[in-house]
C-alpha cells in the first residue's frame, strides 16, 4: 500500500467530500507503476540520503524551479484560517452565517466536491492527494491527482479577457515579483467553498497566490482572497505542501463506484457529525 498519508487521518460520516478524496490511498506503491525512477539532481547528505532541507534549485534562467510533485499540509484544507484563527477572517454577517452552518458538517452533502465536482481555487491546492507542478518559462501547469483535474498559469505577456466564462477553476496569468511567482486567478464560478469548513466565495472572487519554494523539500502558498460579497476586505493566509520523491500521479475518477450519494442528505445527524468533535485532519507538514 502506499504511503502517500503522511499522519493520522480520522474521518467521521460528515465528511462525503474528503471520503471521496481518501479512497486514493488504496493505490499501488510508485515501484509498482514504473521501474528505474531516476531522481537526478536530488541533493544528498552526508548519509547519501535526500536532503529535503538544502537550497531549491533554481533553473537555466536563475528563477526558482518550483517543479516537482508535493503532498499539501491538510491543516488548511479543512480550515484555510486555521493560522490566524476564523474569527479574524473578515466575513460579512451572511458569511458567517454561512460558514457557521456548514461548519456543523450537517451540509456536508452542499460540498461541490462530495458529488465529484472540483474543488476549485484555493482549496484544489489543499486536498489531500498530491499534485505535480510543471514549469517553463512562459507556462506552468499544475496537474492535480485530485479528480484529474489541471490548471494553466500563462507568463507569456497575455491579459484577462473583459469578460471571462465562469469557470470552477477560473483562469490564471503568472509573473515573477523576485524569488515568488505570483498567480492571479478571475473568472472563478463562486460555486465552491474556500475549505472543507465552508467559507464561502461568490463569482467576484479573485485569488492572488504567491509560490515559493524556500528550500528543496519544502513548497509555500501565500494567499490573498478577495471577494466583496462575502468578506469586507482582502485577506490572506499561507498554507504549503511537501516535496515527494516517491510517488507519482494517479489516475483519479471520482465517479466511478461512487456509492456515496445514498449516505448523504439532511437525515445525517449526531454527536460525531460535527467538525469540531471526533474528526482529524492532520499532518507532519509542518
Amino acid at each position: 500500500m502506499s504511503t502517500r498519508f503522511p499522519s493520522t487521518l480520522r474521518l467521521s460520516r460528515n465528511l462525503p467530500a474528503v471520503a471521496a478524496l481518501v479512497v486514493a490511498v488504496c493505490v499501488a506503491p510508485l515501484a509498482a507503476q514504473w521501474r528505474d525512477v531516476p531522481l537526478d539532481g536530488v541533493p544528498r547528505d552526508a548519509n547519501g540520503d535526500p536532503d529535503m532541507s538544502a537550497p531549491a534549485p533554481r533553473t537555466p534562467g536563475g528563477r526558482p524551479d518550483l517543479s516537482g510533485i508535493y503532498f499539501p499540509n491538510m491543516r488548511y484544507f479543512r480550515n484555510l484560517a486555521a493560522d490566524i484563527g476564523i474569527e479574524n477572517v473578515p466575513m460579512t454577517d451572511e458569511a458567517r452565517q454561512i460558514h457557521a452552518a456548514r461548519f456543523t458538517g450537517l451540509l456536508g452533502y452542499e460540498e461541490p466536491d462530495a458529488h465529484c465536482l472540483p474543488q476549485g481555487v484555493p482549496k484544489i491546492n489543499m486536498a489531500p492527494v498530491p499534485f505535480k507542478i510543471v514549469q517553463t518559462e512562459r507556462l506552468v501547469v499544475l496537474v492535480y491527482e485530485a479528480f484529474n483535474l489541471w490548471r494553466q498559469v500563462h507568463l507569456d505577456g497575455r491579459e484577462f479577457a473583459d469578460d471571462l466564462n465562469p469557470a470552477w477553476l477560473g483562469y490564471s496569468l503568472g509573473r515573477w515579483d523576485g524569488d515568488e511567482l505570483v498567480v492571479e486567478t478571475r473568472g472563478i464560478n463562486g460555486k465552491q467553498w474556500l475549505d472543507h469548513g465552508g467559507l464561502p466565495t461568490s463569482d467576484r472572487l479573485t485569488v492572488v497566490e504567491r509560490f515559493r519554494r524556500p528550500t528543496f523539500g519544502r513548497l509555500e502558498i501565500e494567499l490573498t482572497i478577495d471577494d466583496p460579497t462575502y468578506y469586507t476586505r482582502p485577506w490572506s493566509a499561507t498554507t504549503n505542501a511537501t516535496l515527494r520523491l516517491d510517488t507519482e500521479l494517479f489516475e483519479f475518477i471520482c465517479n466511478e463506484n461512487e456509492r456515496s450519494t445514498p449516505h448523504m442528505g439532511p437525515h445525517i445527524s449526531g454527536p460525531d457529525t460535527a467538525l469540531g468533535t471526533d474528526t482529524a485532519l492532520e499532518t507532519d507538514a509542518q
